[in-house]
């Protein structure tokens, strides 16, 4: 039997680990939201209504910053309705996951539990429904100091001080004809560069993710990569991309998910590396890998308008666990080129932490190794 070996050099540099590749992700789907890092009456809820139950829980894994807030939601969400008194905030269908969304938690409650969690909040614009001047009005809700209509209104809403977002997703998962209002790579791209535009002008200290392939599966991959990338180059900083990993063959099959994922990561680096030499620039884009995790098991689906129904919520075995392992490694090893990624999601909707309404909150087996790589692998 031959004895397997380790080497290991410090010279064998590959690149600097971004803290924000330990990042995570809050949708408005299931429980992630309401009865997960938000419940108003909660035994262990703070002023805000948030469980404090969960917050210590997220701040064990070190989470670096949040995508925040969707997703699929995110293509029908207007942002305005997650503002203002809580009383006058519409109630509203959730057409993406066929739920009611009571909009009693939005952009500014999501920058406070930020805070309080020590993570960076990273917004998504609306590029389904919503429109590049949506887009930009909801930097300057967001980021402008003041003086204006909506800096205005964010200090009558408690917020005096501006939100100071660095990070912006232009749209999530365009490419999905699962998405309200999909859109060919063409009209997305022409959208996204109006609206990259438009909300730089009003904060060119900005940093924004173009949508690059919900997976390595869809037919256009990775040709929607290239047609974005061209078109966004000199104003996008990252293109995401997006991957969920199951048991599709046999075990061995599974444990080896990491290679599928080094393969994405590499072949969609190739697409960069072409565009860049295209266009004679001296720009490296970088890959936000902003949803990634186990997804197979579907436990939970409860059907019909309900707010904040049972969806998704995967639990994890020891075997998930080491495959997720594996999926974690690959982030830090690819960490030249992957500057941001986000476990999707964070509570309830598979995910590492899960709460029961009223209950307690508990880790899943999947919680174990990102707290330990996020502490001890950074840097």
């Amino acid at each position: 039997m031959k004895k397997a070996k380790i080497f290991a050099s410090g010279a064998m540099k590959i690149g600097e680990v971004s803290p924000a590749l330990f990042g995570s992700f809050v949708e408005h789907l299931g429980r992630c939201v309401y009865t997960g890092i938000f419940e108003p009456g909660h035994e262990t809820a703070d002023a805000e209504g948030f469980r404090e139950d969960v917050l210590e829980l997220v701040r064990g894994l070190g989470i670096s910053n949040v995508r925040y807030p969707g997703g699929n939601f995110l293509s029908g969400y207007n942002w305005r309705d997650g503002i203002g008194r809580k009383e006058n905030r519409p109630v509203r269908l959730d057409l993406a996951w066929e739920t009611i969304e009571t909009n009693q938690f939005g952009t500014d409650e999501f920058v406070s539990w930020c805070r309080k969690a020590g993570a960076e909040p990273m917004i998504g614009v609306n590029m389904g429904t919503g429109s590049p001047k949506d887009a930009a009005e909801l930097v300057e809700y967001c980021n402008h100091p003041g003086g204006t209509y909506l800096s205005d209104m964010r200090a009558e809403n408690g917020y005096r001080e501006p939100h100071g977002i660095k990070t912006w997703c232009l749209g999530n998962e365009m490419d999905g004809p699962w998405q309200i209002c999909s859109l060919t790579a063409e009209d997305y791209g022409k959208k996204a560069l109006a609206a990259a535009r438009m909300m730089r002008m009003v904060d060119p200290s900005i940093k924004l993710v173009a949508c690059g392939s919900s997976s390595a599966e869809m037919e256009t991959f990775p040709d929607w990569d290239r047609h974005i990338l061209e078109t966004l180059y000199d104003e996008a900083d990252y293109i995401s991309i997006h991957q969920y990993y199951w048991p599709r063959w046999e075990e061995a099959d599974y444990l080896a998910s990491y290679l599928e994922m080094d393969n994405y990561i590499k072949d969609v680096k190739a697409t960069i590396d072409y565009v860049k030499a295209k266009r004679r620039s001296r720009k490296r884009m970088a890959i936000s890998f902003d949803e990634w995790n186990i997804w197979y098991q579907r436990r939970q689906w409860e059907s019909g308008w309900k707010a904040a129904p049972r969806k998704l919520e995967d639990i994890y075995s020891y075997t998930d666990a080491l495959v997720f392992s594996g999926l974690l490694n690959t982030l830090i090893n690819n960490c030249d080129i992957v500057k941001f990624a986000c476990l999707a999601q964070l509570v309830n909707v598979i995910a590492p932490i899960f709460t029961e309404p009223g209950g307690s909150a508990v880790k899943q087996t999947i919680y174990y190794p990102f707290e330990l790589a996020s502490r001890y692998g950074r840097g």
